[in-house]
């Protein structure tokens, strides 16, 4: 049975020095509360309790406590313990000043992000506690480095019922988010030999910068009013596409170019890496199928809830072809690096069905915001076309030729954070100049969405 001052003692960090115990100790406790470590009315631990802690013997604590008492830095009173005196605390001294940080932005319309203030919170807790509460001890251990299998099967279930993907749990690998599963991915293609990747000429840099900090080079392919040309793909070890709603321009890859870059992975080998980053949100089409879909042999789905529930969770997945898993394992480290709690909730709230209910009211809340912005540009700014506006969380603003940099200016002036298209394109691509800004609507909560479009059409070119 454990002692009662073992367990009812309370946790004192100090660390003696100096010559002797006694006087180390009293050194190492007048520190403390001198610089305010242990504050006025703080109650110390019993000298029993403390001299456990630190090794040393009992009358050796009980010593220093009235040596500090005598000099008036503790107070001792029968029945209330130890304590530290009421007494003024030096303050230690102010660290160097750090240069000012840049003023937030009023409102923040950058593409990539959704209403973090819509996180089903009630919802999302819910699920944790029936997670929780059913999870088997050995959840709680290091796990399956391909993740949890309880969230490896719900992903494939919903995947095929959503997106059309064909999907065998065991060949699912839970990451922590996209970028880390385009890292894996481009080690294993390294270690196959590989030395490119094609792209599309536009998208997201920091995607091409993983690629390259591997070891691969980035071509990017042409681009036109369907998308992304596959005419070009040659030798090339994969190619990285967003097929369902293109990012940033927003369109859906054409179906003969999507048999195109199957045919092609077909013919040769390759790998294409299909970045379905924000697929359950469409608004006046059908839904298209993934790409995967069409070849499970080639095509690694690439899915993440970063942009249907919140990128904090850090919870993205690959959906593998045969022969890829023993490899992208060992390039993840071999160990599950994201909580098996989180991957345990989200499993629950998708079997449970409040993913589908979350998805499905972000999907009317967004489609408002959208409608909200084409309504007011069809009004206040008629000379800029809004494209791409099908499905996603942003639309791309096409404005009249030179006119990019004013509009970032002028936006700029009137508090509002928004990217121009130019910062998207490849800089080997050879496409023709398009000035346009790409505006992000899944940021702003509800109450500020009527602000930010007042400050996006006050920022556009006359």
């Amino acid at each position: 049975m454990a002692k009662s001052w073992a367990t009812l003692g309370v946790d004192l960090h100090l660390e003696p020095t100096g010559g002797g115990v006694r006087r180390g100790l009293t050194d190492a406790l007048r520190e403390a509360v001198r610089t305010g470590r242990l504050a006025p009315g703080t109650r110390l631990p019993s000298s029993r309790s403390l001299a456990a802690d630190l090794g040393v013997a009992r009358n050796t604590v009980a010593e220093a406590y009235a040596d500090l008492v005598a000099e008036g830095w503790l107070t001792a009173r029968q029945g209330s313990g130890t304590r530290v005196a009421d007494r003024p605390v030096t303050p230690p001294s102010p660290p160097a000043p750090h240069p000012r940080a840049p003023s937030s932005p009023a409102y923040d319309l950058v593409p990539g992000l959704p209403d973090l203030a819509s996180f089903p919170r009630a919802e999302w807790l819910k699920a944790a506690r029936r997670a929780l509460a059913a999870a088997p001890h050995q959840a709680l251990d290091y796990g399956d480095p391909r993740g949890r299998a309880e969230l490896r099967t719900a992903l494939a279930h919903y995947l095929a019922r959503a997106r059309g993907v064909r999907a065998d749990p065991d060949h699912i690998l839970i990451c922590s988010g996209i970028s880390h599963g385009l890292r894996i991915l481009a080690a294993v293609l390294r270690a196959r030999g590989a030395a490119t990747v094609a792209v599309e000429s536009y998208g997201l840099y920091v995607h091409w910068d993983l690629l390259a900090e591997a070891g691969l080079r980035t071509v990017p392919l042409l681009f036109d009013e369907r998308g992304t040309d596959p005419g070009e793909l040659a030798d090339q070890g994969a190619v990285l596409l967003t097929p369902a709603h293109q990012f940033p321009m927003g369109g859906t890859l054409h179906r003969d170019r999507r048999a195109a870059v199957v045919d092609w992975a077909r013919r040769t080998g390759g790998l294409v890496i299909e970045d379905d980053y924000d697929g359950e949100f469409r608004y006046d089409r059908q839904p298209v199928g993934a790409l995967q879909g069409l070849d499970p042999d080639h095509v690694v789905y690439a899915g993440t809830a970063s942009k249907s529930l919140a990128p904090g969770l850090r919870l993205a997945w690959l959906v593998l072809p045969p022969g890829w898993l023993r490899e992208a394992v060992k390039a993840k480290g071999g160990v599950d690096s994201c909580g098996a709690l989180d991957q345990l909730t989200l499993a629950e709230f998708l079997t449970s069905g409040a993913y589908d209910r979350h998805v499905r009211a972000a999907r009317l809340r967004y489609r408002r915001r959208r409608d909200a912005l084409v309504a007011q540009l069809a009004r206040s700014a008629p000379q800029v076309r809004a494209t791409g506006i099908a499905a996603g969380l942003h639309v791309v603003l096409r404005l009249p030729p030179g006119t990019e940099q004013e509009a970032l200016r002028a936006a700029a002036w009137q508090g509002l954070a928004v990217h121009g298209l130019h910062r998207y394109q490849h800089p080997e691509a050879t496409v023709e100049r398009r000035d346009a800004l790409v505006v992000g609507y899944g940021t702003p909560p509800d109450h500020a969405w009527s602000g930010a479009l007042d400050a996006l059409c006050a920022a556009l070119p006359e």
